[in-house]
């Protein structure tokens, strides 16, 4: 099942409580239900639904002297084959700055028309 599938069949609880892991980056479990204002145990019930999901990971830590969970989102599938043209990745992805007028960037324009 698709994860936008398994997310549409997410309660009203469960979808607040994923949109507040993904926000955040990551949560304490101990913060997680506080914040979205119902019980510990709802909160952990939460939870567990979205990790049986694999919505979220959760791994043991202490926090603030206890123990607890720290909560984050799991990575989404990500669809790559925008950035590509051919076998080429495009050369705007990473940390250098890449001149638009360099054979680089010309190289993979072509490839991406002569691949259609």
């Amino acid at each position: 099942m698709s994860i936008s599938a398994l997310e549409a069949e997410l309660s009203e609880d469960e979808r607040a409580g994923l949109e507040l892991v993904r926000e955040s980056g990551g949560i304490h479990q101990s913060d997680f239900w506080k914040e979205l204002d119902v019980s510990s145990r709802k909160g952990s019930r939460i939870v567990e639904s979205l990790v049986e999901k694999d919505l979220v990971d959760r791994e043991e830590t202490v926090y603030a002297g206890h123990n607890t969970y720290y909560i984050t989102p799991m990575a989404r599938d990500l669809d790559f084959t925008l950035l590509m043209a051919g076998d080429m990745l495009s050369p705007f992805i990473g940390e250098e700055e890449v001149d638009p007028n360099s054979d680089a960037f010309s190289q993979w324009i072509m490839n991406l028309a002569y691949q259609e």
